[in-house]
């Protein structure tokens, strides 16, 4: 069975469902940009990616109006977005438990850095969490797979199977195995379990009930 010594979760969709944070957010960014008449569901694609891809994607946006629109983002969500967030049920009782066993855990987000810091500290995660890496500003490093190899290489990891990355879109699981680490797909967040399963994650788990049973084994 898994034995993982050292945990890299993703935030959004993971430890913390931040939808209504990340949505009033971009619609506080497309109403600035005057972009209307978009359903609504559009936004639930923007969830996972760096914003770059979204705007850019989503709404055919061109580089200098993907940057403005991002900077809309941001100024909202500095401001309320990023409160605007809870903890899913049974998260923090899992990163305590792990904590007690002597687990070590990392974050790794394509959330601005700084905002990824605001919201592990406000609901007090940082108690377990060791380091929060995150996106740049300009998004240089908002790539998953850079992020992850930007925590392996901080902490000094060499990748094993005994690190394991946890997240709920196919962008986590890609990073981890692209790193050579474990991953688990959670099935309770934004991605869809499809397009999990066909990035061939180490194990998948409907609930946060499963992946306490599987973590703290």
């Amino acid at each position: 069975m898994a034995q993982f010594s050292h945990i890299i979760f993703d935030l959004d969709g993971t430890l913390t469902d931040n939808t209504l944070g990340i949505k009033n957010s971009l619609k506080y960014a497309l109403e600035q940009m005057q972009v209307d008449g978009y359903h609504e569901n559009i936004l639930d694609t923007f969830i996972g990616p760096p914003l770059q891809w979204g705007f850019s994607t989503q709404f055919g946006m061109n580089e200098r109006d993907t940057k403005l629109a991002v900077d809309y983002f941001r100024e909202y969500y500095g401001e309320h977005g990023w409160h605007q967030n809870d903890p899913y049920d049974g998260i923090m009782e899992l990163l305590a438990e792990l904590d007690a066993q002597g687990k070590r855990m990392y974050v790794a987000t394509a959330k601005l850095e700084k905002y990824a810091n605001k919201i592990i500290e406000h609901f007090e995660m940082d108690r377990y969490i060791i380091q929060v890496k995150g996106a740049d500003y300009h998004a240089k490093k908002a790539t998953k797979n850079k992020i992850i190899a930007d925590v392996l290489t901080m902490q000094q990891l060499v990748p094993s199977k005994e690190i394991v990355m946890v997240g709920d879109t196919v962008y986590d699981i890609e990073g981890g195995n692209e790193n050579e680490i474990s991953t688990i797909a959670v099935g309770y967040g934004f991605g869809k379990e499809e397009d999990l399963r066909a990035t061939n994650p180490d194990y998948f788990v409907e609930d946060v009930d499963e992946l306490f049973e599987l973590l703290t084994l």
